[in-house]
């Protein structure tokens, strides 16, 4: 069994409260996880209206399953938030 992990960090600059926030990681969060059935979930910055942090999961038998499903999931996420990507943390 193999797992990896990313921390994905977003800068939204035209979010001026929190309840903007709000509704971009309910809608990033919620079409990843309906796409990949993936474990994600914000995992830091909850306090900050322009930066939304969050964390995946993926368990797969294949370590190269495990590294090409958690970039495919960064790549889409990326294309489909209307926010910015600041920073990609893998862990593997």
């Amino acid at each position: 069994m193999y797992t990896i992990s990313a921390e994905l960090t977003f800068h939204i600059p035209h979010s001026d409260s929190l309840k903007d926030k709000r509704q971009i990681r309910r809608s990033t969060i919620e079409k990843t996880r309906h796409k990949f059935n993936v474990s994600i979930a914000e995992v830091a910055t909850q306090d900050n209206h322009q930066t939304l942090t969050i964390g995946i999961a993926v368990v797969s038998g294949e370590a190269s399953h495990a590294r090409n499903s958690i970039e495919e999931i960064i790549r889409y996420m990326e294309n489909h938030t209307n926010a910015e990507l600041f920073s990609v943390e893998i862990i593997e």
